[in-house]
């Protein structure tokens, strides 16, 4: 086995990007109705996806990118891979 692929990073598991969510939040000490504030979502909306149950959208990830800095396409793909598995 070539070191190419020994020193990859191939979890086994996959989280919700709602958990990547909250830890950034908790991070940045601001709270989910604050987020929904500033994206202009819903209270609901941000609890669901951080619960898992709603996905995030291309155009909520536009919206967690203006807020947090965290970019559009790291939310786009967090989500597409965890839908996948």
């Amino acid at each position: 086995m070539s070191n190419e692929f020994q020193n990859q990073y191939a979890p086994d598991y996959v989280s919700p990007p709602g958990e990547t969510l909250q830890e950034i939040l908790e991070e940045r000490g601001m709270s989910q109705a604050e987020l929904a504030e500033r994206t202009g979502r819903p209270k609901k909306t941000i609890n669901e996806i951080i619960n898992g149950k709603t996905a995030i959208t291309p155009e909520t990830a536009l919206q967690l990118e203006k807020v947090l800095g965290v970019s559009a396409s790291f939310w786009n793909n967090r989500e597409r891979r965890y839908r996948e598995a």
